[in-house]
């Protein structure tokens, strides 16, 4: 005879049910995360609305702030230090760079967050909690689109229209799937490692100096006379690869500069990384919001 103590485990498995925070199946996992699409919108949308709506101007900082990122940034590294010598339509090149890398960059540091700060949301209700970190990389992603219309706009004023703008969407695509892989790997880490979010700017900061933002990379290495595989090395920084591709669709004198093999790494990092940042975090999907 069953005991009262196991009685409500044993009915419980009759019916088929499980616990709350059982973690599923990953294609069940997948499956679920899709049916919450609407969701994500909603919430990256809320974010967003949230974000500016206690500033005066609202909405137009989506414009004002890549624009002053990229002014400051032009007065200390094309001004001051003198980078944009030899590179032509250097506001360009420059704006290209920078919404590329604040791409990746913002969806990393905002992302590390995205669990510990909806940490009520993750304890009352049950769903997927890839959401959160997905409607984080949307936001960014809304963000990017104004800005890279931006800079279609300054390209077309300067250089005229091409056709080869096409290739920055295949770009952007491979960029968000690699964001979204890196974003739920910060978002495991940022849930379980709470300093992670202290030390993330100094990591990204590094990586910003690193990939070629401020000055052709291939050009310096050339006038460094750096080994081949020194050239090879630094090409497969995932960050430069997705900056050399959309600098390459936009600016036709960036042919001549463009970093070897960007197609093959952007293709390989962002199709890893998706894959094993959605592993990693599924790993972990009923251990998020304990303690």
């Amino acid at each position: 005879m069953t005991g009262p103590a196991t009685a409500p485990a044993a009915l419980a498995e009759r019916y088929g049910l499980t616990k709350s925070s059982q973690r599923p199946t990953l294609p069940a996992y997948l499956r679920e995360l899709w049916s919450r699409r609407r969701f994500v919108l909603s919430y990256a949308t809320a974010r967003t609305y949230a974000m500016y709506a206690g500033a005066r101007l609202g909405s137009l900082w989506q414009v004002l702030t890549p624009l002053l990122n990229a002014a400051v940034y032009y007065l200390a590294f094309g001004v001051l230090l003198g980078t944009k010598n030899g590179i032509d339509n250097y506001v360009s090149f420059l704006l290209s760079g920078i919404f590329v890398f604040t791409y990746t960059q913002r969806c990393m540091t905002e992302g590390s967050r995205s669990l510990a700060l909806n940490l009520s949301l993750i304890r009352t209700l049950h769903f997927p909690r890839a959401t959160l970190p997905l409607a984080y990389v949307l936001n960014e992603l809304n963000q990017m689109l104004v800005s890279m219309g931006l800079l279609l706009v300054i390209v077309g004023v300067t250089d005229g229209l091409a056709w080869s703008w096409l290739l920055v969407v295949p770009a952007l695509v491979l960029q968000s799937m690699f964001n979204v892989g890196i974003t739920l790997i910060f978002a495991r880490i940022g849930t379980f490692v709470s300093d992670v979010s202290q030390l993330l700017p100094f990591v990204t900061r590094t990586w910003l100096y690193a990939s070629g933002i401020f000055f052709s990379l291939p050009a310096k290495l050339t006038e460094a006379n750096a080994p081949d595989w020194v050239v090879h090395l630094l090409a497969l920084n995932p960050i430069s690869a997705y900056i050399d591709i959309v600098r390459r669709s936009l600016l036709a004198e960036h042919e001549a500069n463009q970093l070897p093999h960007a197609w093959p790494i952007a293709i390989g990092w962002s199709f890893v990384v998706l894959a094993g940042g959605l592993l990693y975090f599924w790993q972990a999907e009923d251990r998020y919001g304990r303690g």
